[in-house]
């Protein structure tokens, strides 16, 4: 598709109502931040769509006191209210779902059905938030002493903090975002330096919202440094929760920090995720989705397959239809109908692959096919298989990239055993006939990850289910299920409507 990006992003944000990107935080109203200049540029040409402002450490203190005045009104609405106002955000990025898709497109390199997808994701987060704001229940226990009621109730928690990164710009701030607001929170939203623009987007369309709702101004945002804005808002006590997804090194120091101030984290980090196919398994059903789960968002997915175990029966069969699928794959503009694999976000990612690459073949894998970056302009780079053993360091850290690693084995003890020994806990999957391998696989001496799929890859994960993982990815839990006990603070009530004072555990005090 022949265009020019910078007026196609232009012109989608002017249809958002931003026809200037200077103002880098939003309070209620827009900040004219007089910062340093960043520039969002298209991973697919290297060139600037736009430059906005970023925020100064006054502009943050701006937001967050705008914040927490909106906590102490946004917190006496009703939940089904507070469902209401995120609705109707919901029904308005329906209406822009194609613009929002491609400026996802344009400025974090997601193929077209992938940036549509995103927004969608966004959408049906928004659906199921509705849902939650009528099911915030709270437990009735029984008093061991007569004429006692006890229950539980839940409480908004307090401001929020929210880091997001480059790899889902909009989508897993909707996660944070609506159950935070289902739940009574306000909260402000530090997205990534490297997707600024899809992030004005989102602001501007849930201000629109607030403002014909009567709402307080609960989705704040701010572009800034992690030095200047990222390092006061982990810091600051006003916000008891804060949540951050990105890297594992990144995490341990929020987790910390927040930690020794004695407030809650909720962490998104790494995944090292794997895959094990069983002689038995159907082969189609496996290459399909390892294929995907392997090389889609060219890798950049928290939940992108790394790691591929194949039992000795089937792996050479599997592995050379694997190098015709990776090879077939277009790698391309992702605006272009066709293209399934668009570029990495940046340089430093693709050299990180190569460093990668490097180190794999020092440390004796193969490279089967792939394995070299793109002629072109842009960040792209080949879908790549590697045969490596799963004891080689290379193979335990995370490369954010589309290299999948594949080792063989003889059981499935071995390979669970295998799976298990990276420090990520993300995401895992195992394709067999056999059910009982199957349970064992989602047993407790199985999958030692957050999610454990049967038939089906490591990424796609809907939002019904609480997406996260353990061990160094952090053991957070955000979407569906019951995660919204993260965003609200639990009370137990005692109400005595009898005459008398009886102790709990027969404790005699009489005055």
């Amino acid at each position: 598709m022949t265009i020019d990006r910078s007026k196609f992003a232009a012109d989608i944000l002017s249809s958002l109502g931003i026809d200037s990107v200077n103002p880098g935080a939003f309070d209620g109203t827009w900040i004219d931040t007089q910062g340093e200049t960043l520039t969002s540029k298209d991973p697919s040409t290297g060139e600037v769509l736009a430059s906005v402002r970023l925020a100064s450490a006054s502009d943050y203190e701006q937001v967050a006191t705008s914040t927490v005045k909106a906590f102490k009104e946004w917190r006496t609405w009703t939940a089904p209210a507070r469902g209401e106002v995120v609705r109707c955000i919901s029904d308005a990025l329906r209406e822009h779902k194609e613009a929002l898709g491609h400026l996802v497109s344009l400025e974090v390199g997601k193929v077209t059905s992938e940036g549509l997808g995103e927004v969608q994701e966004m959408i049906d987060m928004g659906d199921l938030a509705v849902g939650m704001s009528r099911q915030l229940y709270g437990k009735t226990m029984h008093s061991e002493r007569p004429q006692h009621r006890m229950y539980e109730q839940w409480h908004p928690l307090g401001p929020v903090g929210i880091i997001t990164a480059f790899n889902f710009p909009v989508a897993v701030w909707a996660w944070n975002a609506f159950v935070a607001a289902i739940s009574g929170d306000s909260m402000i939203w530090k997205p990534s330096p490297k997707s600024p623009l899809t992030a004005l987007a989102v602001t501007k369309i849930a201000q629109r919202v607030l403002k014909e709702n009567n709402a307080p101004n609960i989705f704040n945002m701010i572009i800034g440094t992690d030095a200047e804005v990222g390092e006061t808002l982990i810091h600051d006590r006003r916000f008891p929760l804060i949540s951050a997804t990105g890297s594992v090194r990144m995490g341990r120091h929020v987790g910390t920090v927040v930690a020794e101030r004695l407030g809650r984290s909720l962490l998104e980090l790494g995944g090292n995720n794997g895959v094990v196919v069983l002689d038995d398994a159907d082969p189609d059903l496996a290459l399909r989705a390892i294929a995907f789960a392997a090389a889609g968002t060219s890798g950049q997915r928290c939940t992108t397959n790394r790691r591929l175990f194949l039992q000795k029966g089937i792996a050479a069969q599997l592995k050379e239809r694997l190098k015709g699928a990776f090879a077939s794959m277009t790698v391309g503009d992702p605006l272009d109908e066709g293209t399934l694999v668009g570029p990495l976000i940046d340089q430093d990612a693709s050299d990180g692959m190569m460093r990668a690459l490097e180190a794999a073949r020092e440390q004796g894998a193969t490279v089967l096919c792939g394995g070299s970056t793109v002629d072109r302009d842009g960040f792209f780079v080949e879908p790549t298989l590697v045969e490596a053993h799963w004891t080689m360091p290379i193979t335990i850290d995370e490369t954010f990239a589309p290299i999948l690693y594949a080792f063989e084995f003889e059981d499935l003890n071995e390979a669970i055993e295998a799976h298990n020994s990276v420090p990520q806990g993300l995401s895992s999957a195992i394709f067999t006939s056999n059910l009982q391998a199957a349970e064992r696989f989602l047993s407790a001496t199985g999958s030692d990850c957050g999610i454990a799929n049967v038939n089906i890859g490591t990424s796609g994960a809907e939002i019904g289910g609480a997406f996260g993982g353990e061990k160094e990815t952090g053991g957070g839990r955000e979407a569906g299920s019951d995660s919204w006990k993260a965003y609200m603070r639990r009370q137990t009530c005692t109400i005595n409507y009898g005459e008398d004072l009886p102790l709990a555990q027969g404790v005699k005090f009489d005055v």
